[in-house]
């Protein structure tokens, strides 16, 4: 057996040391035991309590809660899906290092591979790992808690790296890794970010395929086709019950088609155009990619003593304290998107290279790059490029599943640095003349350095820095403090344009500089990899900086109940819904963390209950509210503190009615609520009619059912009437999983009032039991265990192969 060589492991070795100290360095309060505060994940933890409480206490997975928008599939929250073995690699792969620095790691070692598989020299590729892992929206989403899209970020590269050695001719190590890493992809459950991947995906398909008809090699271009598909079968049944479940629920979504006739012109077999297109980047916002404050940066923003802001306060006689707090807090940001935290900024020195790329790389990968770019970059306009928009929402397959549009520049943030450092690679390789790549060097920092000093110099006359938000600061800020608050986003444009300017400039003096036979490689390696990341960390503190870590404990318990929720607890009822007004409550998981709410914070929820929302709920419609057993509402007291009433009006878990009242489509369905009885009639839909059983509707005074046992999973009733009654349930109907059983025989049920459960309950004493039980769960688990085990087994197989055949 052959020595290892540890020489040659060194780049290696030293990458992974370097990478660790890089982020465990910017994540420094990560060392003294603090977490980092994450909205999403605090609205997390508040969507997800029951389940994790009821998982603990059983070992069960649930699939579903009652604790949202009156009930909903826990497919999308919480559900642990351990059949798929493959996640144990994840773990590995991430050191055992804390959140959020394991992503941050994951990103830097994808992209290292990435390189590697490209050909870079391991000590640029370092480089090229840091100017990809340090584009600003990877941290950003950090202090929100997009914690599963920056998990799918970071084995995009790797993903690509497979599939690029697959085409190369590698067949067996590049369809291994591309199983691999498309298994960990999916597992990280963003299919949106997997969405953008194939996108990419396929751009490099199309451009391969071009170059191998050009080479006519056409059928090794097939042959790595056929692997290729075959890793992507094998890490789709790695996931397949977390993707058939997302399949199943996501058709009785929001991100599903409506069965309402109205709105027509906003309507799509997925998301609805203005919901999908709300986070829309502004054309002329595209300028962050290279001025990050080109558009102002976060909505809520700071200032120092220093700014026409401040400065403006102090004139007006407010209190130096109180200007002070007013500085921390202020509308910086001016492009057309609702609310953001911080610009979509990959690097000027990135753009520099980037450029560059264009005119030095090989056709085999700038093209296809290009397009990629151009075509992210306009699609991440949305609303403001409605043809392209429009286009990709009628006739793209599943683009119209998606919101926040501007998320495509993902894409550019993966392209750019990609091509910047081809580029290097280029511009680092034997032979070359040296003479043209100062002239196309000249070129490139001519143009994006150019485009940064005309903003530095006119940037504060070639716009008014106005925003079309600043009309709801009317109440709050006086005209000179809005007149200042525009003179500062104007200085913070100028500013950055001159940062940028400089960093362009001092990354091609470090180039021209090589070129020039002034300085060696490995020395501009080190220059390149610090101002890459001098430039990039900066920026990012701005926006994820040691003000977003706090103690574990104020983490780990995100929300404190109230007195009005020490209150409600106290009612031992184990099945009623509350709806917190003290609160956005369809925007908000905080009631969710001690009650089952009306309300909630998902982006897919179930549509017929958002339609519910949007039409009833909303506008206080308490025939609806009662129909929920909503037995509380947490209002605002005299003294702004929540207190509780109580409805007296609300329903109950199940109830006979004395009629019913067919319909015949969804509208009629829904605009029956309007105004009806819930404790009297029943709306029904025509097409549920046959599960009448042409019974006529008598109701037993003397009839009783009632809740006696409650799980979120089991829910069992018990009936007694003298008569077949029409029991109506205040539960959530979705049959993709719920089954209904009298006595322990499978019985059918129906939709009632257009959310709700009903079934006909014969005469008698009967015991009444809904069950979630999704054959897409039982059925996916074992799929997902024997193609996990298959995987292993060939990544072991394949492992051993290649040792082998080296050693030979």
């Amino acid at each position: 057996m052959k020595k290892i060589d540890l020489n040659k492991l060194t780049p290696y070795l030293a990458a992974i040391a370097i990478f660790v100290i890089i982020v465990m360095t910017y994540f420094s309060p990560l060392l003294e035991g603090k977490k980092i505060k994450q909205h999403d994940i605090s609205q997390w933890k508040g969507m997800s309590k029951e389940i994790v409480d009821f998982r603990a206490k059983t070992g069960e997975e649930p699939l579903w809660t009652n604790s949202m928008f009156g009930g909903m599939p826990a497919y999308q929250i919480s559900v642990q899906y351990k059949a798929n073995i493959v996640r144990y690699i994840d773990n590995i792969l991430k050191l055992g290092l804390p959140h959020p620095a394991s992503l941050v790691f994951l990103y830097f070692i994808g992209f290292f591979i990435l390189l590697l598989v490209l050909g870079i020299d391991p000590w640029l590729a370092i480089a090229g790992a840091i100017a990809f892992a340090f584009s600003s929206y990877f941290f950003i989403i950090f202090e929100a808690g997009h914690n599963s899209k920056a998990h799918a970020i970071a084995y995009m590269a790797p993903v690509l790296a497979g599939i690029i050695l697959t085409y190369r001719g590698k067949f067996l190590p590049g369809g291994l890794l591309t199983a691999l890493f498309l298994s960990l992809e999916l597992l990280a459950n963003h299919l949106q970010i997997t969405y953008y991947l194939g996108m990419i995906i396929v751009a490099f398909g199309i451009s391969e395929f071009i170059f191998h008809v050009k080479r006519k090699s056409l059928k090794s271009f097939f042959i790595a086709s056929a692997i290729v598909l075959v890793a992507g079968f094998i890490a789709l049944g790695t996931n397949i019950t977390n993707l058939l479940a997302t399949y199943e629920y996501g058709k009785e979504t929001i991100r599903g088609k409506t069965e309402l006739t109205s709105e027509k012109e906003n309507r799509t077999s997925g998301l609805d155009k203005d919901y999908a297109t709300g986070w829309s980047y502004g054309v002329g916002e595209s300028m962050t990619l290279l001025i990050p404050n080109a558009r102002g940066g976060a909505s809520a923003g700071s200032e120092d003593v220093k700014s026409e802001t401040y400065k403006a306060l102090i004139q007006n006689n407010v209190p130096e304290e109180s200007a002070l707090q007013v500085l921390n807090n202020l509308p910086l940001y001016w492009g057309e998107q609702p609310v953001v935290s911080g610009p979509v900024y990959v690097g000027a020195i990135l753009v520099f290279l980037f450029i560059l790329g264009l005119l030095i790389v090989e056709n085999r990968y700038r093209w296809w790059l290009l397009a990629a770019t151009v075509l992210s970059v306009m699609l991440a306009w949305g609303h403001n490029f409605m043809p392209l928009t429009d286009f990709f929402f009628k006739y793209i397959p599943g683009y119209n599943k998606f919101r926040s549009v501007s998320m495509t520049l993902v894409i550019a943030e993966f392209t750019i640095p990609l091509l910047a450092i081809l580029a290097l690679r280029k511009v680092f390789s034997d032979g070359v003349d040296k003479k043209k790549l100062i002239r196309q060097l000249a070129y490139a920092a001519g143009i994006s350095a150019g485009i940064a000093l005309i903003f530095a110099l006119l940037g504060g006359s070639m716009f008014n820095f106005a925003s079309s938000q600043d009309i709801q600061y009317k109440d709050y800020f006086p005209d000179w403090m809005m007149a200042a608050i525009r003179a500062d986003r104007a200085s913070m444009l100028t500013a950055d344009a001159w940062r940028s300017f400089i960093f362009i400039l001092l990354f091609a003096f470090a180039l021209w500089a090589y070129l020039t036979n002034k300085l060696k490689k490995y020395p501009v390696f080190a220059m390149i990899a610090v101002l890459i990341l001098l430039d990039l960390w900066a920026v990012n503190k701005r926006y994820v900086n040691d003000n977003d870590f706090v103690r574990k404990s104020l983490v780990n318990v995100p929300f404190q109940p109230t007195q009005a929720d020490e209150l409600i607890m106290k009612d031992k009822d184990p099945d009623f819904r509350v709806m917190n007004l003290t609160v956005n409550p369809f925007n908000d998981a905080s009631n969710s963390y001690f009650h089952k709410s009306i309300g909630g914070y998902h982006g897919a929820k179930l549509r017929r209950y958002q339609e519910l929302i949007e039409r009833h709920l909303s506008r206080n419609n308490m025939n609806v509210y009662n129909m929920l057993n909503t037995k509380y509402f947490i209002v605002a007291g005299d003294n702004k503190q929540p207190t509780v009433q109580v409805n007296m009006q609300a329903l109950g878990n199940a109830w006979f009615v004395n009629d019913v009242k067919l319909v015949k489509n969804a509208d009629e369905e829904i605009d029956a609520l309007t105004s009806f009885s819930p404790a009297e009639t029943a709306i029904v839909d025509k097409r549920f009619e046959t599960d009448l059983n042409g019974h006529i509707i008598t109701r037993d005074q003397k009839g009783t059912i009632t809740l006696k046992e409650y799980k979120p999973n089991h829910i069992t009733y018990g009936s007694n009437a003298g008569s077949d009654q029409l029991a109506v349930f205040s539960e959530i109907y979705y049959a993709k999983g719920w089954n209904a059983y009298i006595d322990g025989k499978s019985v059918p049920y129906f939709r009632a009032n257009y959310v709700l459960r009903a079934m006909i309950v014969p005469a008698g004493q009967h015991t009444i039991e809904y069950k979630f039980e999704p054959s897409v769960y039982r059925t996916g688990e074992k799929i997902s265990f024997a193609s996990s085990l298959l995987l292993i087994i060939l990544l072991i197989g394949g492992g051993v192969f290649g040792w082998m055949k080296k050693e030979d």
